[in-house]
């Protein structure tokens, strides 16, 4: 019979033992980060009707898609987290508590050009709160609170959030008498960092947006306010009262830094940048892009907003929300190429691995039973191997510690318990194999998958 070549399709990440245990630990850690602001978990189906998905959809969205039929069902794999919310919300309404504060993490599927740390399967790990009929912007505020808890917690130091309004920016341009313009420019906007102050000056004044060098001049001089988070402040309420909408969004961006602060995130990793716009029209108030300072090239690492209302096409309830979304792959990929994750870290499956010596593997099997009983991750090798075989399998799996139970162990109710980091071996009763195990779990060496390159 003819052999199939294995391959992995291009666009799709498969990941090492090692390298998946330490995206799991990320993954972890995030989910628990939510759990701590009483976020309530969330799966929804990988596969939606079409209809579904495409109803907000269109142009780049719909090219991207993954759509196939099943008999006659027109079917997709979703290619984001917050349609199928909008979706879950629409059909639950009646039976949930508003606001209604979810997070979830799973795969998301576009058929765009797979490049270097861009992937066609990926996951995504977003949070959202939805209002009924209005939501208070002290909740635009705890989100970004949420990311500053959780990329701490994962290890990193140096990033920084940047928060603007989208109202601010569209009241601007109303001053100026460019609302028909407004969404162009801040596309256009958006593109700074990439293609630097010239370029977008150009792309502001060609016929396709049409300014005058006057009013781009004054956007960019705009948009290049800057200063801590209180000199920002000040300057924005130079332009107030020339038009209601910035008014509205200086006073929420101003009660946003205001309860930032209040959260615990230091001004150090929080900055109010008005060049940050969201390219999508989806957002309408505070807008939020996380980049990590040592390395913009990367871009937004995590993004997200405020939006009106999330389920208009499934529903008349207006339903405003604001929320972010990390893609998980994206971010993992990144930061292993630059160098950002934890090489210390345990990555072996197990705490312990038990060597048998004699062909009675039952004390073996007893004593992973008692200490898998006190939580600890435990493997039994049963191999009839050679012992020099059984210590390379160890040593592969990268396992902190393993136990040696021969005929003279048994006889004396004791473990021969040897620590794989340092060659030491300590003859144990049943109960000091666990103090010992548990006491390297408990500190927990080497359990944030990402260390930060400053330390």
């Amino acid at each position: 019979m003819a052999k199939v070549q294995p391959r992995t399709l291009s666009g799709f990440m498969e990941l090492l033992p090692a390298r998946q245990i330490q995206f799991d630990r990320m993954a972890a850690i995030i989910r628990e980060s939510f759990s701590l602001y009483a976020y309530t978990p969330l799966d929804t189906p990988l596969i939606e009707a079409s209809e579904i998905l495409l109803a907000k959809g269109g142009g780049e969205t719909e090219k991207q898609i993954y759509r196939f039929t099943k008999g006659d069902s027109d079917l997709s794999l979703r290619f984001d987290l917050t349609v199928p919310l909008a979706k879950y919300v629409a059909l639950n309404y009646a039976k949930l508590a508003f606001p209604f504060r979810r997070f979830q993490i799973g795969k998301v599927y576009r058929g765009e050009r797979a490049q270097r740390g861009r992937f066609r399967e990926f996951y995504q790990s977003d949070i959202d709160v939805i209002g009924d009929g209005k939501l208070d912007i002290s909740n635009d505020a705890e989100i970004p609170a949420i990311i500053y808890r959780t990329f701490t917690a994962l290890g990193l130091k140096r990033f920084q959030i940047r928060v603007n309004n989208r109202k601010i920016l569209n009241g601007f341009y109303a001053m100026l008498g460019l609302t028909a313009q407004a969404g162009a420019i801040m596309r256009t906007v958006d593109k700074l960092e990439k293609i630097g102050e010239k370029s977008v000056r150009e792309l502001l004044t060609a016929p396709d947006i049409g300014l005058n060098d006057e009013q781009a001049a004054e956007i960019l001089k705009f948009i290049a306010i800057k200063g801590n988070n209180g000199e920002v402040l000040a300057a924005l309420e130079g332009y107030r009262g020339q038009d209601p909408k910035f008014d509205e969004g200086l006073d929420e961006l101003s009660a946003v830094a205001k309860n930032l602060a209040a959260f615990g995130v230091p001004e150090s990793h929080f900055t109010l940048d008005l060049t940050i716009a969201r390219v999508l029209d989806y957002y309408t108030g505070t807008v939020y892009e996380t980049t990590m300072l040592d390395h913009p090239e990367i871009g937004s690492i995590c993004s997200g907003g405020r939006y009106d209302n999330l389920a208009e096409y499934y529903t008349d309830k207006q339903l405003p929300g604001v929320g972010i979304s990390i893609g998980l792959t994206r971010l993992f990929f990144v930061l292993e190429d630059q160098g950002y994750l934890n090489d210390n870290l345990n990555t072996s499956p197990a705490d312990v691995l038990i060597l048998p010596m004699t062909d009675d593997l039952g004390p073996a099997i007893q004593l992973a039973t008692y200490l898998r009983d006190r939580r600890l991750q435990v493997q039994v090798y049963g191999e009839q191997k050679k012992f020099k075989q059984k210590m390379s399998y160890a040593d592969k799996l990268g396992v902190p510690y393993v136990i040696l139970l021969g005929e003279d162990e048994i006889k004396q109710g004791k473990y021969a318990l040897k620590d794989m980091r340092t060659g030491e071996q300590q003859l144990l009763t049943q109960e000091e194999v666990f103090g010992e195990i548990s006491t390297y779990t408990d500190v927990g060496d080497g359990t944030k998958p990402i260390m930060d390159k400053e330390e």
